[in-house]
């Protein structure tokens, strides 16, 4: 059975930053490309990062470009998302996502969120003063 539990999110002041985590399990993770999407509430969600396999290849949504570092450890089977630079706009639940279990290489940005088959609990990263 597929598990991500996320980790990390909280309360953080707009310019700060967090360090979100995803414990993953039950599937062979090294092999899979893993992404961050994110759920503003009343609104859809929306792709923000997708990393494949091996780390070859990282893309990011055009309103996170240059602030948000997505990062893998595939010794621990954990997915990262460095936010930096926050802002309040950026205030919403983060989920780790995976597309399928085929593992199949992502090439570009714009994924479709519907196209996850997998994503977790979510975490809440809140940015206010």
């Amino acid at each position: 059975e597929v598990q991500l539990v996320e980790s990390g999110g909280g309360l953080v002041q707009p310019g700060g930053s967090l360090r979100l985590s995803c414990a993953a399990s039950g599937f062979t993770f090294s092999r899979c490309p893993m992404s961050w999407v994110r759920q503003v509430p009343g609104k859809g969600l929306e792709w923000v990062s997708t990393i494949n396999s091996g780390a070859f290849g990282t893309y990011y949504a055009d309103s996170v470009k240059g602030r948000f570092i997505i990062s893998r450890d595939d010794a621990k089977n954990t997915l990262y998302l460095q936010l930096n630079r926050l802002k309040s706009e950026d205030t919403a639940m983060y989920y780790c996502a995976v597309k399928d279990l085929k593992c199949g290489y992502m090439v570009g940005s714009g994924w479709d969120p519907a196209d996850f088959g997998y994503r977790g609990q979510g975490t809440q990263v809140t940015v206010s003063s």
